[in-house]
């Protein structure tokens, strides 16, 4: 069987900045990505990403649009019951909400055109806005911890570690999983709200302070003394330090300094600098207003809370403070004192007080090269095209 996760066009608007430079499906929600819930529900189906035109030809695209595939949206996070639904569809028929579809079994040529032979009216549990990744992370996260530790041992936890509740649910579960190669060790868990993973070579220092349900993703280190609260995931290759509440870390970044970060989204190689404080609550208590690329506008949200949403690749200086709900696009350096506007557009940097400047593509590019290095990894010539894309979408948004 083989599999799409393809992303519509508003789907991918509503999900900017992270959607810039990666298909939705591949959105850390819970301990794993939505592509790989898939490839864990459906270990022996071909799965291939469908994002939006420009991201193609650095993530793929079906070879025969006509070749018949299931296609199902990759901003639908699935459990072993939806994915059943799915696989079931007939040749023909899709699920579909509010004229959105949501899957589909036929021809990428019949998808576009909306040449279905059985429509069925249904809402799946997906992705609709930026912050339902924080949202929706605590009760992904316990689903996606029982199905990884399913019929697995953890580690032993050292005894140097203080546990708050009990270390087994009333099922028999263990509420914390420890992976191989992992060092825990002078630290205190709190199991009473949720299970706690740690992944592959992760470090928990000493001193830390963490509660369920929670993951540090392989090779993830949590540094002395941090406060880490319930309902966060920290990717692969994630410092984390200070206080971090209700958070998703996608990898690859850094925030490994005292500081506030709350009900907020973090995308790959960010950098969080010392002291750097993140506003999640207004000082009147009014629900929030979030920038939404496609409406080109702010929108309601229902929200109380809601923290900072940052791309890929951008940096916050030290002591750098954010208000409520303040997004960042692709490529952003923020420093110096003051709160800058709660939008700032991809590929610029200033302060507050100095005002923002664009930040040139090759004077970027130069830095994420150094940055990705560092772990090892370098920049396509196919990303470099992804960032001249985004670059072009962000002089037109300040037109």
């Amino acid at each position: 069987m083989k599999i799409v996760l393809f992303d519509n066009q508003d789907d991918h608007y509503d999900l900017l900045p992270l959607s810039f430079t990666r298909p939705i499906c591949d959105f850390r929600v819970g301990i794993t990505t939505i592509r790989q819930k898939w490839e864990s529900f459906l270990p022996e189906a071909e799965i291939h990403a469908l994002p939006v035109d420009f991201l193609r030809e650095r993530f793929g695209q079906p070879d025969d649009a006509s070749e018949e595939m299931l296609f199902v949206s990759g901003a639908v996070i699935p459990d072993v019951e939806m994915a059943a639904r799915i696989v079931s569809l007939k040749k023909g028929a899709a699920i579909v909400s509010q004229d959105r579809p949501l899957a589909f079994r036929g021809g990428l040529k019949d998808l576009e055109a909306r040449n279905f032979d059985d429509i069925f009216e249904e809402d799946l549990r997906r992705l609709r806005n930026v912050y339902d990744v924080f949202i929706m992370n605590p009760e992904v996260l316990v689903e996606d911890y029982r199905r990884m530790i399913a019929d697995r041992e953890s580690q032993p936890l050292s005894s140097s570690n203080k546990v708050i509740g009990n270390l087994t649910d009333k099922d028999g579960i263990p509420m914390i999983f420890i992976e191989e190669g992992a060092e825990v060790e002078g630290a205190t868990f709190n199991l009473k709200d949720g299970p706690v993973y740690i992944g592959k070579d992760v470090e928990v220092m000493e001193g830390c302070c963490v509660r369920g349900p929670i993951a540090f993703c392989d090779h993830s280190k949590a540094r002395m003394g941090a406060k880490l609260y319930g309902g966060s995931t920290f990717g692969p290759y994630v410092k984390v330090g200070g206080e971090v509440d209700n958070s998703v870390i996608f990898g690859y970044s850094n925030k490994a300094h005292d500081g506030y970060l709350g009900n907020a989204v973090v995308g790959e190689w960010c950098n969080i600098g010392a002291g750097v404080n993140c506003s999640n609550l207004k000082n009147d208590y009014s629900k929030i207003r979030l920038w939404n690329y496609r409406l080109h506008s702010f929108a309601r949200t229902d929200l109380q809370f809601c923290g900072p949403i940052i791309g890929d690749h951008s940096k916050l200086g030290v002591n750098v403070m954010l208000n409520t709900a303040t997004v960042i696009g692709v490529g952003v350096n923020v420093y110096g004192a003051g709160f800058p506007r709660v939008f700032l557009p991809s590929f610029q940097e200033g302060s507050a007080n100095g005002g923002f400047t664009d930040v040139p593509v090759k004077k970027f590019l130069t830095v994420a090269e150094r940055v990705m290095a560092r772990r090892g990894i370098s920049l396509t010539d196919q990303d470099r095209r992804i960032f001249d894309r985004i670059f072009a979408y962000a002089s037109h948004l300040k037109k």
